[in-house]
């Protein structure tokens, strides 16, 4: 069974900083490209970060780019997003997504392309 489950999500201060992690389980991490993703009330859901299976080859959408990193751990199965310099337009859920891939360098930053997601985690940051 798969299962993705996200944390680290809360409320914090404009400028301030959250580590988001998202665990996985039933399909073999190391050949599993990930995403994150977020919706805001009102709004379509937009890709935030991606990161290739080996890790080596990441994306960070222009909104975020500089203030937010992917990375991955393959030993724990885990993809974490590192959110620094937070503002209120922020504000989302935030959900985790893997794709089952072939290719090792490959990212996805295609929410359709996605085979699963987590439940979601919220981020409220207030100005």
């Amino acid at each position: 069974q798969v299962q993705l489950v996200e944390s680290g999500g809360g409320l914090v201060q404009a400028g301030g900083s959250l580590r988001l992690s998202c665990a996985t389980s039933g399909r073999t991490f190391g050949t599993l490209a990930m995403g994150w993703f977020r919706q805001a009330p009102g709004k379509e859901r937009e890709v935030v970060a991606a990161i290739s299976r080996s890790g080596g080859n990441t994306y960070a959408a222009d909104s975020v780019k500089g203030r937010f990193t992917i990375s991955r751990d393959n030993a724990k199965n885990a993809v974490y997003l590192q959110m620094n310099s937070l503002k209120p337009e922020d504000t989302a859920v935030y959900y985790c997504a893997e794709v089952n891939t072939y290719f090792t360098t490959n990212y996805y930053r295609d929410a359709r392309d996605y085979d699963y997601w987590g439940q979601g985690t919220q981020v409220t940051v207030s100005s």
